[in-house]
């Protein structure tokens, strides 16, 4: 069965990489009836952010990324929070320790700074000497007793090569004698994330390892540890990082947007798992629409780019719009309600007048508040916004309109938008006029501004008979006074 695994950091929210790398894990998993699993990877409690294995969690759980195995669903390859398997890496230390791929290392932070520092000098990187390697037992054991402070350090060959297969970049070979005898084990008892993935994605039977290509360079250590304990190498798949442009990845340490403030910002989770599908993965077809369903029969590996994917943010939108202009105009409704709480008055709502004339022009639902903001309050305007070469009007014919829209308005007992839409149409007849030429500068003068959703019948809906009439009013004295 494939297994596969979503290991994050716990140090805040579930950014656009991480979220992909969780998906592409997920999918792989799906597509071959396997099993997903979500393991806390926190061994730098220096970086642990209070609240952020819940965030991680709902976030998988909110994009349907749902785990069949975690710190909340449990599993029989538990705990599923590295903090709390300490006992199991000491264990697993100590028998690489006594099968020669590991051993103790007492120097102090005084003596690898000086090496350090002699490595600035020389202008070579930095490795550590394997000064503690052939230390005897009853050494290393009568300093433990004394109380010395000491890691454990992988013991990497000095010669040959390691090679590694990829997925998506095949056979990667690394000299030896280019790697650095790690720490593996901290002087706390806690292990590194080099140690610890190794040891739970063989405990935990995982099969393929879906990660960044930053652990590219580290997964000949990887193997090393693997062939060191005699375990079973998994399938390993590398993807190329999400880029915001050609040089920068994304990143959340430089406030590149989260998948928290995209929702945020009014996207849909399922536009956005949509998008970050196709950042860097090619389903083969011309489709670019999936639901999650859609994507699990569509996924495969060998649709993966080696090249890096550019986050476009225009495109996200795009097909963010797609998606809202799919939903019903009750679940419309649903996702705009809290920004109508922010641009609409308190009161009862026109629900169906809402969706039908925003919902074509929403890209994403915080378009709203700007698309409504005249409601609240009438905009500070100029007249000449009543001049218009291809409605042929101006001020003074406007003028003359509106006045007669406000008589209009002003006997309707009945405004619901029906009864307003026949009553300013009747006046177009009346005045024997084209619909533009009346209806825009009635739609001026109630909204203040050229572009909204909807037109005059709408907007007057949308303010009520009494705010009508008074921005009519507005609109009549501003003309004559001006």
């Amino acid at each position: 069965m494939v297994r596969t695994r979503f290991a994050p950091s716990p140090t805040g929210y579930l950014h656009i990489g991480g979220l992909r790398t969780a998906l592409y894990a997920y999918l792989l998993a799906k597509k071959d009836g396997g099993k997903f699993i979500l393991r806390i990877e926190d061994t730098d409690q220096e970086r642990y952010v209070e609240g952020a294995v819940e965030m991680i969690i709902d976030t998988l759980n909110d994009t349907g990324l749902v785990a069949d195995e975690g710190p909340i669903v449990g599993g029989d390859y538990g705990p599923y929070v590295q903090s709390e398997r300490k006992e199991i890496y000491a264990k697993y230390a100590e028998e690489l320790v006594e099968r020669g791929g590991a051993y103790k290392c007492f120097c102090t932070k005084e003596r690898l700074d000086k090496l350090r520092s002699e490595s600035e000098k020389t202008g070579d990187m930095f490795k550590y000497d394997k000064h503690c390697l052939n230390l005897s037992k009853e050494e290393v054991q009568k300093r433990i007793d004394n109380g010395e402070p000491y890691v454990i350090r992988q013991n990497i060959p000095t010669t040959g090569e390691t090679s590694f297969d990829d997925i998506i970049f095949g056979t990667i070979k690394v000299d030896n004698d280019t790697l650095d005898d790690t720490v593996l084990m901290k002087s706390d008892g806690m292990p590194t994330y080099n140690f610890a993935n190794v040891v739970d994605d063989y405990l935990m039977g995982i099969t393929h390892v879906v990660r960044g290509t930053e652990y590219l360079s580290s997964s000949p250590k990887y193997n090393l540890l693997y062939q060191g304990m005699g375990w079973d190498i998994p399938v390993y798949i590398h993807v190329p990082p999400v880029m915001r442009d050609a040089t920068h990845k994304l990143s959340k340490r430089h406030g590149d947007a989260s998948f928290d403030d995209f929702i945020q910002k009014g996207y849909l989770k399922e536009a956005i798992i949509n998008y970050i599908a196709l950042l860097g993965w090619s389903p083969g077809t011309n489709q670019e629409i999936f639901s999650l369903d859609e994507l699990i029969k569509a996924f495969s590996v060998k649709g993966i780019n080696k090249a890096p994917a550019i986050f476009d943010v225009d495109k996200l939108t795009w097909l963010n719009a797609q998606y809202i202009r799919d939903l019903t105009p009750e679940k419309y409704n649903e996702y705009a309600d809290k920004y109508y709480d922010v641009a609409l008055p308190p009161g009862e709502r026109n629900y169906d007048l809402l969706a039908r004339i925003l919902q074509p022009r929403t890209e994403k639902f915080t378009d709203i508040v700007g698309q409504l903001d005249f409601v609240k309050e009438l905009p500070d305007y100029s007249i000449d916004l009543y001049t218009h070469k291809k409605m042929k009007t101006n001020a003074e014919m406007a003028k003359g309109i509106i006045e007669k829209a406000k008589a209009v308005i002003e006997e309707l007992d009945d405004f619901s938008e029906s009864c307003i839409h026949d009553a300013l149409f009747d006046l177009v007849k009346q005045l024997e006029l084209k619909n533009g030429q009346v209806l825009y500068p009635i739609r001026i003068a109630l909204c203040g501004k050229a572009v909204t959703p909807g037109g005059a019948v709408e907007a007057a809906c949308l303010l009520g008979k009494d705010e009508s009439v008074r921005r009519l009013e507005i609109a009549i004295g501003m003309i004559a006074n001006a």
